[in-house]
């Protein structure tokens, strides 16, 4: 599914990859052996006023008070913070000690002299484009000064002291930080001290990984429902932060909850959302009670169209998935007459055997969809060729059509494989599909280990429209927001131009036959509604793109990091210029939730 924004969180197999990477990197330290003597500097000397310590590979001895241990996983340690410190404010007073799968043997309070060798760790890895957290590795305690130290006061972050401009442009790594002009530089030069944020509204929700995202500044491009909006690419949301518990579970959280009081404990760098508070202080739940919205039915003369990312589907998923998502169907959404599907897998899921066929899957969830008393739906696709369109090993994922034949028509023309392309027909002046369903130009290198486009033939009320069903390439591999190189490397967005081109050129092909044609492409693009993706798409074509319609604080469909954007879209024709437009909040501002995406729909009066 979906660094730049947008790249949403790795998959598991890439997480296991990482924890890999994370374990082979931790055996090579632990084999250095320890230094035999060291130079006796401050912390301040040894992170410095640059992202690289220039001590870094050298061995030496500091001095402060453990402020937090961290003594679960496989990257364990404590955090030591001069309580003194130089004065500079672009230096950090503060490291943390890695000590890998070794429990710390000192305690919180505890003033200790420790030797060890200066290390940048990069998460992830150097070529992932991230910043790299300064560390001893190899840590050795000589001697403990004292115990039962008070802990140094946390820095508070908040609207007054986090700066609205994000970076620097260029390579961080050679610029002086200044944290008071730039937010990155702000947090980096905070690294492993204590920070604390007040009354911190969450922006992202709580999830499996023990984590969740807050804003320290309650007025960035605040949403109705609690979120904060990624608007364009150079407004990141500088108050977003991540925060983790070294006490425990961290609550279950929605979007617009609020972590009531003081939240406090170092600053951390990782990999996964960048500058993390490992809370050693947590504020108290506030419940919002979010709900997940409800939109209207459509009324007899309207055709309403949906779009539904259902993330990985398939028959080996629990029944209480196929259940929620045709709850969602049937009372959020209202009962589409259409509704395209992204994420459909074949029959046995992430089972790498062969098997492309999905009937099994769209029955289970039409099945449900009638037990939640929504219509019979029927279906249309094609099968992929297998392990041709990414997503899972496996999994075969494709893109799908479900419509109620008591409303609407769908015109069959045979012939549409998954290699076969779908062709324009010009009958006298009106547009027709060579086959319904059918695959814009699957061959073309522009859908390589991607998802292919499906077009319908619909009728409703005696009028043709027809839906183009998409589910461009994801955003794997760009780099993060928070990347030592800024602006980010966004590379995934040379396919998902050759994609949007691609789709750009069929529409001008039914346009070019028939100019009135009513034509609706939608579906999950993995980009937003400001990107090079959307403005190749709509090129000449008059496409309207529905979600750039909506107030900016109500156009997200997706919530990645705490930045709540927009990544599903739906677009018309100027034909269909009488819409009625609502994305439907059911998902992503969620701990609890069916998808990651929100579903949207449009009714339309052709």
């Amino acid at each position: 599914m979906k660094s730049g924004l947008g790249t949403p969180r790795p998959s598991r197999l890439s997480l296991l990859t990482a924890t890999a990477l994370t374990g082979a990197l931790t055996a090579t330290l632990l084999a250095m052996p320890a230094p035999a003597s060291a130079a006796t500097v401050t912390i301040s000397a040894v992170q410095g006023g640059t992202r690289k310590s220039t001590y870094n590979a050298q061995d030496v001895t500091v001095t402060g008070i453990v402020t937090a241990i961290r003594s679960t996983g496989s990257s364990r340690g404590y955090w030591i913070q001069d309580p003194v410190g130089d004065g500079n404010p672009a230096t950090s007073e503060a490291i943390f000690a890695f000590t890998g799968s070794t429990t710390p043997s000192t305690k919180v309070g505890n003033k200790v002299t420790v030797k060890g060798r200066v290390s940048e760790y990069y998460p992830g890895g150097t070529s992932a484009g991230g910043q790299s957290l300064t560390e001893l590795t190899q840590p050795q305690i000589q001697s403990t000064v004292s115990t039962g130290n008070p802990l140094p006061a946390p820095v508070v972050l908040d609207a007054s002291s986090i700066p609205a401009a994000y970076a620097p442009s260029g390579n961080l790594e050679n610029l002086t930080l200044a944290p008071s002009s730039y937010a990155l530089d702000l947090y980096e030069s905070l690294e492993g001290m204590r920070v604390q944020v007040d009354n911190a509204r969450v922006v992202g929700p709580s999830n499996e990984f023990n984590e969740l995202f807050v804003t320290a500044k309650p007025n960035e491009s605040p949403s109705p429902r609690g979120g904060t909006v990624y608007g364009s690419y150079t407004s990141q949301n500088t108050g977003r932060i991540k925060v983790m518990s070294l006490t425990g579970a961290l609550p279950t959280a929605d979007v617009g909850d609020v972590l009531d009081g003081s939240t406090a404990g170092p600053l951390d760098f990782d990999g996964f959302g960048g500058y993390t508070i490992h809370a050693t202080t947590l504020g108290t739940l506030k419940d919002n009670s979010l709900s997940a919205e409800k939109t209207r039915a459509q009324n007899a003369g309207e055709l309403a169209v949906a779009t539904y990312n259902v993330e990985n589907l398939d028959p080996t998923d629990p029944q209480s998935k196929f259940d929620r998502l045709a709850g969602g169907i049937v009372s959020n959404l209202s009962s589409p007459d259409i509704v395209t599907l992204e994420e459909v897998q074949d029959n046995n899921g992430a089972t790498n055997n062969g098997v492309v066929a999905a009937d099994q899957t769209y029955t289970k969830l039409i099945n449900a969809i009638t037990a939640a008393g929504g219509p019979t739906y029927a279906y249309r696709q094609i099968n992929p060729s297998n392990s041709q369109d990414g997503g899972e090993p496996g999994g075969n994922i494709r893109v799908g059509f479900l419509y109620n034949p008591a409303r609407v028509g769908f015109t069959d023309r045979p012939g549409g494989t998954a290699t076969n392309a779908v062709s324009v027909v010009n009958n006298g002046g009106t547009a027709a599909l060579s086959y319904s369903p059918g695959r814009i130009n699957p061959t073309n290198s522009a859908w390589s280990g991607s998802r292919k486009p499906l077009v319908g033939e619909f009728t409703f009320q005696g009028k043709t429209v027809f839906l183009i069903a998409n589910h461009f390439t994801s955003k794997g591999g760009d780099q993060s927001l928070d990347a030592r190189v800024q602006p980010p490397t966004r590379s995934s967005e040379t396919q998902r131009s050759q994609q949007a081109a691609q789709v750009n050129t069929f529409v001008k092909q039914l346009l070019a036959v028939q100019p009135s044609a009513r034509v609706v492409v939608l579906g999950d693009l993995n980009d937003f509604e400001f990107s090079g993706t959307l403005s190749t798409l709509t090129a000449g074509i008059g496409l309207t793109d529905l979600p750039a319609t909506l107030p900016a604080g109500e156009r997200y469909t997706y919530v990645y990091q705490g930045n709540s954007q927009v990544l599903d879209h739906i677009l018309t024709s100027s034909a269909l210029s009488s819409y009625d437009y609502d994305i439907v909040h059911t998902n992503a501002e969620f701990a609890d939730r069916a998808s990651d995406h929100d579903p949207q729909i449009v009714r339309l009066n052709p």
